[in-house]
Parts: structure tokens; sequence; C-alpha cells
């Protein structure tokens, strides 16, 4: 049976049940029965010249379709007329959608702090300084004196009181180390709200990423203690049995278990690395997150891994030329001036050093969040377009012209 309209090209025999009274298309004209008219000497086929000059002269050649428009060569892009050619990749926001480059991260990350430097420089400024605040005050009455370690001691009191000096030093980090979580809780679910509508092209307001941000706080806090702690649990796995041994071996086991201990950290923090955007973007539970991150950086390590090593090494440059003039304005503020600085005898400073010293920290740190937070929401925006071609849904979200409509709502970027 063929009686789907479109079908039967024109002069085709009728369909099946058709009756064949019903008038058909004209035959071409030229199938009378008679002899063709045409000329039997036809030129070959595929030999046509182009149109001549007025004059006679040859006219100009058919250019040949560039490569991409036409040609056959491969197609770029998800968007409108892949047919046609390399459209350029939909930009609504801050990222073109497409897969990024690492220096597009990076300056993706920057130009969220441009476009929405009131939102991003509110919450980073106001962390920073609740942050600096409490971590003067841990170092001015909480921090105890340093275990001192006696350069002529046998190897197993070296090994004492070196393990003495560690729990000293890990008791005197741990409230800085606290205050510094809890920074780093409310910066990241608040920028990864900004992140995430900056790529939309979208403004918003402080409230309304903290309103959206709010109800996550708790997965994420129990994200942010669960890393360090596996962290700590590893590191401990390296170092105890050497501790346990003593004497000169245990030593020598405990500095190669901690080199292990540290690669497998390492290894571990970047493979789970995307865990906060997925926990914040999709909804995810902590464990849930953590597999979704794993799965994201699966097949990308290298890549993830040199993205967030670049990106540490930016920070810690701008921490560094932020941080030195006023840590030097801060030597001079203080009793001993840069003569205590110079000679190692200023060690314990006092209140106009630690707030001059602060203030540097909150500015370094006000610059330095946002931009880790963005690459760190970029690398996972940019996994899932790889992916899981979360352009087009990130395209739709937009209104992009082309890609149909998409949910406006404040989850829209959410795949």
């Amino acid at each position: 049976m063929n009686d789907t309209p479109g079908w039967a090209s024109p002069g085709s025999a009728p369909s099946d049940g058709q009756d064949a009274t019903v008038p058909r298309p004209a035959e071409p004209a030229d199938d009378t029965g008679s002899p063709s008219k045409w000329s039997s000497a036809q030129p070959p086929a595929g030999q046509w010249s182009p149109p001549s000059a007025p004059g006679g002269a040859p006219g100009p050649a058919t250019p040949r379709p560039a490569p991409g428009w036409g040609g056959g060569g491969p197609v770029q892009g998800r968007g409108p007329g892949g047919g046609w050619g390399r459209p350029p990749a939909a930009k609504p926001g801050v990222i073109p959608l497409r897969p990024l480059g690492a220096l597009e991260i990076l300056d993706g990350a920057v130009s969220t702090l441009r476009a929405h430097w009131r939102t991003v420089l509110g919450v980073t400024i106001a962390v920073a300084v609740v942050s600096q605040i409490g971590d003067i005050l841990v170092q001015r009455y909480l921090l105890p004196e340093p275990v001192e370690v006696d350069p002529d001691a046998s190897p197993s009191e070296a090994l004492r009181q070196a393990g003495d000096a560690a729990q000293s030093s890990l008791l005197g980090l741990a409230p800085s180390l606290a205050i510094t979580l809890i920074g780093t809780l409310f910066t990241t679910a608040v920028l990864t709200v900004v992140v995430s509508r900056s790529v939309l092209g979208r403004t918003v307001t402080l409230s309304e990423a903290w309103a959206e941000a709010r109800p996550r706080l708790p997965q994420l806090l129990g994200l942010t203690l669960l890393l360090p702690l596996m962290s700590a649990a590893v590191m401990a796995v390296g170092i105890v049995p050497g501790l346990v041994v003593g004497s000169a071996a245990g030593v020598a086991l405990s500095l190669v278990g901690g080199l292990a201990a540290f690669v497998v950290i390492v290894w571990l923090m970047v493979r789970f690395s995307l865990a906060s955007p997925a926990l914040m973007l999709e909804r995810q539970s902590v464990p849930a997150s953590i597999r979704r991150s794993a799965k994201l950086v699966n097949g990308a390590w290298w890549r993830t891994f040199g993205v967030l090593t670049l990106t540490m090494l930016l920070t810690f440059l701008v921490s560094m030329v932020i941080a030195v003039p006023f840590a030097i304005i801060a030597a001079a503020a203080d009793s001993d001036g840069l003569s205590g600085l110079i000679s190692n005898t200023g060690a314990d400073f006092g209140w106009p050093s630690l707030i001059i010293t602060g203030i540097g920290t909150v500015i370094a740190s006000a610059l330095t969040y946002p931009i880790s937070a963005g690459v760190t929401v970029l690398l996972y925006v940019d996994q899932r377009i790889r992916r899981e071609a979360l352009d087009l849904e990130l395209a739709r979200a937009a209104g992009v012209p082309g890609y149909g409509s998409g949910p406006a709502g404040p989850d829209a970027s959410r795949g």
C-alpha cells in the first residue's frame, strides 16, 4: 500500500487499490512516442564552461567552496546550520558554549569576577574579614609555643621531638584550618551559584545567590569535612607504621610512607575536585557527588590536574604580589622595625603588624577566592560539555536563537 502523501512521484503508477480512472499528471511533452527532437551530438557530461565575459573573453573561474562551507569537512559545534559550515559557538555569558581550553577557563573565572564584582566581592570580602579576624585572635591568644628540636639528640630522641613538633604544629594549625574551611564553605556555595548564572549571561544579587545556596550548606559542609578527613586518614596510614617502628629505620619508613601517601592524596583530591559543583548544581548527596566527580574526571585526570595546578600557581603569585608589600609595611610598623625582620628576631609581632598583615590577606583572599571557585565550576561545566553535550541545554536555557526554548528559572544551569 502506498498511500502516504509525498511518497509517490508525479507520473508514477497508481497506488494499490487506486482507481485507474483518476486523472494522472500529464506526461512530459517529449514523451509522445515520436523520435526525440534533440540533437544526438551532446556535449560530454560535466564539461560545461562558465559564461564568457562581453567581448569573447573568458569569464572569471568559479571559486571552489572553502573548506567547511559545503566542502564536506568536519562540522564543529552543535548549533544550527551544521551542514553549512562552522558557526561560532554561542556565548551568552562568560564562556563560549563548547569545549574549553585551560586559558579560556581561567579567563571565564576572571570575567565572572569583572561582570559580577559587586556580588563576588561582597561575599569574598565579608568572609575574608571574618576569617582573618578569627585567625588573628587565634594567633595572638591560642597558639602554643613551638617545640624546640635538639640537633644533637640521638635518633630515637630526635624522632620523639619531631613527633612532638608535628603534634604542636597540627594543634596550632587546627583552628586556622577550621576557620579556612568555614570560609571556603560559604564562598564555594555562593560563588558556585554566581558562576553558573554568569555562564548563562544572567545577573544575580548576593541575596539571590545566598537564597539558592543556603539549602545545600549542610551537604556541602559534610563534603568539606569529608575530604580533609580522608586526606588525614591516608597520611596517617603512610606515616604511623614508621612512628611505631622507631629508630632510624622508622624515620626512613615514615618519610617513604608519607611521600607515597602524599601522591595518593593528590590523586584523590583531583579525582574528587568536581564534587562541590556537582553537589550544588545537580542537587546531589555527598556520596553521589563524589562518585559524580570521579566519573567526570575519569580519563581527564592529567588535564584537570594541570588546570588546577595552573590556577594554584596563579593565585599564589597574586597573593604574594599583594601580601609581600603589606608584610614589609607590617614589619616596619612593628616595634623592632625592618631590622627585626631581617635579623629574624621579630617573630613575636604586635597588634599593628597583625592588623596590617591581615588587611593584605583580606585583599588577596577577596581576589583569589573567586578565581579558584570559578575555575572549579567551569571545569565541571567543561567536562559535562565534552561528555554530555551540556552546551545544548545551556544554550536552550539561555534562550539562544535556534536551540529551542529552555527553562528560565534559577536552576536552568543544571543539566
